[in-house]
């Protein structure tokens, strides 16, 4: 088994963290794991994305050209990384941020309405979680336990008594991604 995937949005919207989560969940399993940010100079706001490999076997390089899975968040990450999704791969896409059709009939795409749902849920910061769990329904890659030993791991002990809520969120993920 071998998962590349990369994820992509605007800084602010948790594109790394993420990232870091998956790549942890895969850790904590055994697995061979890398995870390549790339973000530019602001924090909020700028272009975000995160390259994430999860392997049964060892990975030769961390950059690659072309991905199983692309997480897409806006309009210029499906702009620059749509056409990189290998022939048969899949496409996760936030409902919010895009603006014009998908145009590719080689991948299969899902459409997960997180930003709205988050707001429904009155927290904007478990978007990324609700993402997240998307992703995991339709490729579950990691275990849910791995995934919250990944949460622990990632946020800081204080924020340990939000983990229950992230739980909640990658569950509710998991029910909302659809087929388009």
């Amino acid at each position: 088994m071998k998962q590349e995937i990369i994820i992509a949005g605007f800084g602010g919207q948790g594109v790394l963290s993420m990232g870091k989560i998956l790549a942890y969940s895969g850790l904590m399993e055994g697995k061979e794991v890398t995870w390549m940010p790339s973000y530019g100079p602001e924090q909020r706001g700028g272009t975000a994305n995160v390259t994430v490999i999860l392997s049964d076997k060892p990975i030769s390089s961390p950059i690659l050209n072309e991905y199983d899975i692309a997480i897409i968040l806006n309009q210029p990450s499906l702009d620059k990384f749509e056409s990189k999704v290998k022939p048969g791969g899949i496409l996760i896409y936030d409902g919010y941020g895009i603006h014009t059709p998908i145009t590719r009939k080689d991948i299969k795409v899902y459409r997960i309405d997180a930003m709205d749902t988050a707001t429904e849920m009155e927290n904007p910061k478990v978007f990324n979680m609700l993402i997240l769990g998307g992703l995991l329904k339709i490729r579950p890659m990691v275990q849910m336990g791995n995934v919250i030993k990944g949460l622990k791991k990632s946020l800081p002990e204080r924020h340990h008594n939000l983990i229950p809520m992230n739980e909640a969120a990658i569950l509710k993920g998991m029910e909302i991604i659809k087929e388009v």
